[in-house]
């Protein structure tokens, strides 16, 4: 049967299990949106190519399935380039597909044209032009296994103006299977058993990768069964709830944080789900403490991350071995580390109902959290904050913190609050601003309104890049060039169809964000903050104060 590209190439992505596509079409896409409007896929229009790229790989963080975003050739695939990166450091799964000018018998010389697969080729797993509508099924097909296969990440597809408008008698599709994982091999677990038996003051490290959700119950069993100390980097949060006994805090920094004590006494590192691309956690030294790499890829050593055994594969059947096949640990380490334990969280708890304003970052923290429930999501953009809610804010359910230390990119935490919405229409959804992040993809606000979310959004207003103008101050260089001017924040919500709110003393801040969730719809939330606590989080003599226990 005679079928048209456009039409096939829809078709291949329902086949996929394609439920969204996020995206700005320009006219070589034109074929394309005629044949996703009679399509079962739910198209969402977005003010930018940045944010549909966001959006759909936050999709991909939340579902383990390849989210979808579409843009037109040129500016409009360059606007991917990002999220392009956001996806492929971040392990999200993420398929692009980009328009181009017919490549048969263009007309209009080099208009708008750049070779977009050789930009894509380093920010990708896999990047393929269309040159031919029989070939759409297995494009397809295998730019979805590769963009699913372990370690996940960023995929796209180019599909040409003329080619999209052909037609073929190849539409067969091919059947979607199961991505592999390897097995790791007893061998390997069986020298773990004997390092982690052996181990006097044995640590577990959550990563970003036991986020995935075949993972997460094996973890919690195995605490539960061992006993041992956990802890977990920014990505990793939520994959052991952190009033679990256990848990001892999350590492918002590399070194000289409070965790880091616990880290310092250990002998034995048992990590699981982290990799290089994200900050490390800790820095490992010859002669410190082992480290076993349990994870669904190899490690990828580093001069700060070498570890002495490795276990490849399913990280959840890695650990339900692990379980099932370990005697009973005694560890003469527990006792320190409980203490470290309670003293974090005295620490942590340090001056959250402090009264000034504007607000310092505990308090504010601290009245989100307990306004937030168990199961509400977060979405953090970049900047000085995300520290502070990486160390403070503890998170009870996987994926309810999203925050991104790979990339670390600003604009982020809007269209992944979005996205989070449109999943969980069910659950509270916050997205956590600066000022600066906030206002690289603010037209967003708009494509919230139109699709009428429920969704509050905070803007921590300090009229400056905050986090780099600290960093500027530490250095000793002089205070200059990273203050900027705002717009009137609530006025400006209000001018999309949006509530706008502006807080005004300390005390108000918890009330208003407990009505805005209970009002529904889009909320935006102006909140001067005051960063003077910043030194609290990079100078180290509170965390050596503990560590002196």
């Amino acid at each position: 049967m005679t079928i048209k590209a456009s039409d096939l190439f829809v078709q291949a992505l329902e086949n996929e299990g394609v439920t969204h596509v996020f995206g700005v079409p320009g006219e070589e896409n034109l074929d394309f949106l005629d044949s996703l409007s009679r399509s079962s896929i739910h198209f969402i229009l977005t003010r930018h190519e940045q944010a549909a790229g966001f959006m759909a790989a936050t999709f991909g963080r939340l579902t383990g399935k390849p989210g979808v975003c579409l843009s037109t050739l040129g500016p409009g695939a360059t606007n991917l380039v990002t999220a392009a990166a956001y996806a492929q450091l971040g392990a999200m799964p993420l398929m692009m597909i980009t328009g181009q000018k017919p490549i048969k018998d263009g007309k209009q010389g080099r208009f708008q044209i750049i070779d977009t697969i050789d930009m894509m080729r380093p920010l990708t797993k896999f990047t393929r032009q269309i040159i031919s509508p029989g070939s759409i099924p297995a494009l397809v097909r295998e730019a979805f296994r590769v963009a699913r296969q372990e370690r996940p990440g960023a995929v796209h597809l180019e599909l040409p103006e003329d080619i999209a408008a052909e037609t073929t008698d190849n539409g067969q599709l091919f059947e979607v299977r199961p991505t592999q994982t390897p097995e790791c091999g007893t061998e390997a677990l069986q020298a773990a058993v004997e390092m982690i038996t052996a181990a006097k003051a044995p640590l577990l490290l959550i990563g970003a990768g036991a986020n995935r959700r075949n993972a997460i119950e094996s973890l919690r069993k195995f605490v539960d069964a061992t006993g041992i100390a956990v802890f977990s980097t920014q990505m990793g949060k939520g994959v052991i709830s952190e009033d679990h006994p256990n848990f001892i805090g999350t590492t918002a920094l590399s070194a000289g944080d409070y965790v880091h004590c616990a880290i310092d006494h250990a002998d034995l590192i048992i990590n699981a789900g982290h990799d290089v691309v994200e900050k490390p956690p800790f820095l490992m030294a010859h002669g410190g403490a082992r480290v076993i790499h349990a994870n669904f890829s190899p490690a990828e050593v580093d001069r700060v991350y070498f570890p002495q055994l490795e276990l490849v594969g399913d990280i959840g059947k890695v650990f339900d071995w692990l379980r099932k096949n370990m005697a009973p640990i005694s560890c003469s380490g527990s006792a320190y580390f409980k203490r470290v334990h309670d003293h974090v969280a005295s620490h942590i708890d340090e001056k959250a109902d402090d009264p000034r304003f504007p607000p310092i970052p505990q308090r504010v923290v601290a009245d989100m959290r307990k306004i937030m429930p168990r199961d509400g999501i977060i979405a953090l953009d970049n900047g000085m904050y995300k520290i502070w809610f990486a160390r403070n804010y503890p998170a009870y359910w996987p994926n309810t913190v999203l925050l991104d230390n790979a990339l670390a990119t600003m604009g982020a935490g809007l269209p992944g609050a979005m996205m989070a919405s449109i999943l969980n229409p069910e659950k509270p959804v916050l997205a956590v601003c600066g000022d600066g992040g906030f206002m690289m993809n603010a037209q967003e606000m708009e494509t919230a309104v139109r699709l009428k979310l429920d969704l509050v959004v905070l803007v921590l207003r300090d009229d400056s890049y905050g986090m780099i103008r600290w960093k500027q101050a530490v250095g000793g260089l002089p205070d200059w060039g990273l203050t900027f001017g705002n717009p009137d924040f609530v006025r400006y919500a209000e001018s999309y169809g949006a509530s706008g709110h502006r807080v005004e003393a300390t005390q108000d801040f918890a009330p208003l964000l407990a009505e805005c969730f209970a009002k529904g719809g889009v909320h935006l939330i102006d909140l001067p903050i005051d960063y003077s606590e910043n030194k609290r989080v990079l100078i180290d003599e509170l965390a050596t104060r503990v560590c002196r226990i």
